[in-house]
């Protein structure tokens, strides 16, 4: 995912058409911009109903991960911020399915399908990369490409918040008032 988003973002755009590149960086854009906003408007769903039901609790994680993310185009950024709703998204599952609202069946099915949509998306960011770097070697910029392949971090950025692998990673339940909140 890095390699493909540097690669629209910043390695085609210096060896491609301007145009071309202009067009697959706002098809990449539109991907990622949209399934941030259903990202969320669930996230907001799953807020409301946990609103509605007065739980005021957080799910503490016992093996929490931290993850260090080399930030090195502007949609790698936008696509790691995508990652991080997620996790927001499946904390807020997991207060629900731990206090009773959401069955195993609904948590394991909502996790299941948000994932997969950020898979599926980050899938077909690679598949256009490949197609606009593809067209670059058939212009005969083969020779070009590799000498700007070399990725460049520009910036650093830290996730302290991580997604749970699995129910079982799920510690204890907190108030908001003891996580901080």
């Amino acid at each position: 995912m890095v390699r493909a988003l540097y690669g629209i973002d910043v390695v085609l755009r210096i060896i491609g058409d301007d145009e071309e590149m202009d067009q697959v960086e706002e098809i990449v854009g539109k991907l990622i911009t949209e399934l941030a906003e259903e990202l969320r408007a669930e996230h907001g769903r799953l807020t409301q109903l946990r609103e509605a039901n007065g739980i005021s609790t957080t799910p503490r994680y016992t093996n929490p991960k931290q993850i260090t993310v080399h930030i090195s185009s502007p949609q790698l950024a936008q696509y790691t911020a995508l990652i991080e709703e997620l996790d927001r998204l499946m904390t807020v599952m997991d207060t629900l399915w731990l206090t009773g609202v959401l069955t195993n069946k609904q948590r394991a099915d909502g996790a299941y399908q948000w994932r997969t949509r950020v898979l599926r998306t980050g899938r077909e960011i690679i598949e256009i990369e490949r197609r606009a770097r593809a067209s670059a070697v058939k212009r005969g910029k083969g020779e070009e490409l590799a000498e700007v392949e070399e990725p460049v971090v520009a910036q650093e950025v830290s996730s302290e918040e991580s997604e749970p692998e699995d129910p079982e990673s799920v510690a204890e339940m907190a108030s908001a008032e003891d996580a901080g909140t």
